[in-house]
């Protein structure tokens, strides 16, 4: 039995658990690789970007850690890049549609799709690096580590992007082998899946440029089983795909380069979380038996200490929410602190 999750910042003594998840999420999932140089420079990363320690703050890199507060245990992450496109590329491929017409051949006319190699996410936020472990997959615990994300961008909208994606992992076997890849990536970079993708997470994508086809290319002329992959996620993916369309997310024509998996955008303020979560001062509820409770989520209202936990939630007026002592706790809160809270409709 599992007690209520939190999720919050996270840390450099987070690398076991966090090497743990890497290991449990399998082929693809690039932004959890299994090396322990790139995770514990993520964690690193993620501790300067909470503390404000950046450069520049389209640097930043936010990992959250959900938390089973019953246990202490890590279950799960999930986190935010504050802009793309900005350190080193960010290489898609667009799906464009070209229409052909030969009235010589009888008015002949058909549209065919082809795949352009694009650089177009220059400055979105990205999110992504959702992924819990099996067992506590469920209850609420999916939707805590995807919403988690957009009330980190409410508590501090001048260090995100206007515009936002998400980029879900492809049609992937059990073996790690990817369709799309062996039928396309392949030919161009004489390499397997894995060494590409592990390229594409340690290096600045040089080598996509040198390798990658400088032409469209013409999907009719893919094989059957990598068309049919195109645009599709992995079936694990298939709930944050349910999530982020919920939020408001759309598929926009475009796919990885490696897996054909699909890229998903939209406007930072059409967010369904945060239009409909708002600032609150959280008060400690008088009757703990109201049956007024909405399910919901509260979270901080400092980035450098920000926590989210699912709470039960009474909403007394515009400006005023309260909760229980125990959602006080988990959030480390007294009475009348300032707080975001969203309650599920």
């Amino acid at each position: 039995m599992s007690g209520p999750y939190i999720m919050r910042p996270s840390r450099l003594d987070d690398f076991p658990a966090l090497m743990e998840l890497a290991e449990l999420s399998g082929a693809g999932f690039t932004s959890l690789p299994v090396d322990e140089e790139i995770l514990r420079e993520r964690l690193e990363k993620s501790e300067k970007a909470f503390r404000g320690q950046l450069e520049r703050i389209e640097y930043g890199k936010y990992l959250l850690m959900m938390e089973d507060t019953s246990t202490g245990e890590v279950v799960g992450c999930s986190a935010v890049k504050a802009g793309t496109g900005i350190d080193h590329p960010f290489f898609n491929y667009r799906i464009i549609t070209l229409s052909q017409a030969s009235h010589a051949a009888g008015n002949m006319r058909f549209d065919m799709d082809a795949l352009v190699l694009t650089n177009e996410y220059v400055g979105y936020t990205e999110v992504g690096t959702l992924f819990l472990k099996a067992n506590h997959r469920g209850g609420g615990a999916g939707r805590l580590a995807a919403q988690s994300r957009y009330l980190l961008m409410a508590t501090d909208p001048d260090r995100f992007g206007e515009k936002v994606l998400a980029e879900l992992r492809g049609v992937i076997d059990q073996k790690g082998v990817s369709p799309f890849w062996e039928c396309l990536g392949r030919h161009f970079f004489r390499m397997d899946f894995d060494e590409a993708d592990k390229l594409s997470a340690t290096t600045d994508n040089q080598f996509i440029c040198d390798l990658m086809p400088k032409y469209p290319i013409y999907v009719d002329l893919l094989p059957p089983e990598a068309r049919e992959v195109i645009g599709r996620c992995h079936s694990d993916g298939v709930g944050a795909y349910k999530l982020l369309q919920w939020e408001g997310f759309e598929f926009d024509r475009t796919v990885d380069i490696f897996d054909g998996g699909p890229l998903v955008a939209v406007q930072r303020r059409h967010l369904r979380t945060i239009r409909e979560s708002k600032r609150v001062k959280l008060q400690l509820v008088d009757d703990a038996s109201n049956t007024e409770f909405s399910q919901g989520l509260i979270s901080t209202d400092v980035l450098s200490d920000f926590r989210v936990s699912q709470a039960q939630i009474l909403l007394r007026d515009q400006d005023t929410a309260m909760t229980s002592q125990d959602v006080f706790d988990r959030l480390q809160l007294k009475p009348g602190a300032t707080v975001r809270v969203w309650v599920r409709s």
